[in-house]
């Protein structure tokens, strides 16, 4: 599954390589059909399940509370990074579209690198949540405000858009060989700067401090927090206690997990990985993208008894109306 940024494909010399182009297309084709089948089904998951988290929080009052809001942000983000690789995605499996300009290339990274600063943003704020609720819940209220709730979803999308600015602009500066051949179904940072050949020092420099100062200062933060959490935790004498506070933070643990797993995983196969097979890099970067969106919905459905709830009291009505 890849991608390229030239605007025809190259000529070919006689009959015989047309014949086995063609035959190469129609492979490609019918391997693309089934292969789109699970991929289909995951983007429907996450579509479907992420709008469903965000329609049972915004009609049910009972869930109109910070820790609700929060995930609210966490599926708009997770809808976003879904619908930002959805085009070029399907467009490869069900009608072999491989080209895409460089200005829509560099539209499509730069909104999925935003999504992915902002969701990292939104499990720190989620950290902040489960910190203040478990270590001070007479105050949590107060604390945690709508208010404050709205600025800080301000400030996640000003963070991300000012962060990731810098590294669409260094890439518009440079000049890129006869080889546009992307290794990825979407347009990923260090992939396209692979097709540069001009000096791509600056961007990688620039690349590994947005890396660094969002989803590794987040994952520090995160850390903290829990550390935090758990010293609060083991200071409840009452055993029952410690277990209801513990559970409110699993769908949390879990949802960092799925994010940072992947995301880590590809930045280090990208790095150091240059000798693994091309379909490793395939793997990883699609898991990065699909696995959160797929499992967040899945995971505060099964693990968050008020999310549950709404979303089973959504769908049983549904079911009665039809």
């Amino acid at each position: 599954m890849v991608l390229w940024m030239h605007e025809s494909p190259p000529l070919l010399i006689n009959q015989q390589e047309m014949e086995t182009s063609r035959c190469k297309r129609l492979n490609s084709v019918n391997f693309h059909t089934w292969i789109s089948i699970p991929f289909c089904f995951l983007y429907a998951t996450a579509l479907s399940g992420n709008s469903l988290i965000l329609f049972v929080i915004i009609t049910q009052p009972s869930l109109h509370e910070p820790m609700y809001y929060f995930l609210s942000m966490l599926s708009t983000t997770d809808l976003g990074l879904s619908i930002s690789t959805l085009a070029t995605m399907l467009g490869i499996f069900w009608f072999n579209a491989r080209e895409i300009s460089f200005n829509a290339c560099l539209s499509q990274m730069f909104f999925i690198q935003l999504f992915t600063v902002m969701e990292s943003s939104v499990l720190l704020a989620m950290a902040f949540d489960r910190y203040v609720a478990i270590s001070n819940p007479l105050r949590y209220a107060s604390v945690l405000t709508d208010v404050k709730i709205v600025v800080i979803g301000v400030a996640i999308i000003t963070r991300g858009t000012l962060i990731q600015t810098p590294l669409a602009v260094l890439l518009k500066r440079l000049s890129f060989c006869s080889s546009h051949v992307l290794h990825h179904s979407y347009c990923f940072h260090p992939d396209i700067m692979k097709l540069s050949c001009t000096d791509t020092r600056i961007n990688s420099a620039v690349g590994l401090t947005v890396l660094i100062s969002t989803a590794g200062v987040d994952s520090v933060f995160i850390i903290l927090s829990y550390v935090l959490i758990i010293r609060t935790v083991l200071s409840i004498a009452s055993p029952e206690e410690r277990k209801k506070a513990f559970s409110t933070c699993i769908s949390h643990i879990g949802a960092v997990a799925v994010f940072y797993i992947p995301l880590i995983s590809l930045s280090f196969v990208h790095r150091f990985g240059k000798r693994a097979p091309p379909y490793v890099h395939t793997l990883i970067a699609n898991a990065y993208l699909l696995i959160p969106p797929v499992m967040n919905p899945i995971i505060y459905s099964v693990k968050t008894k008020q999310i549950r709830k709404a979303v089973l009291k959504v769908l049983h009505s549904s079911m009665t109306k039809s």
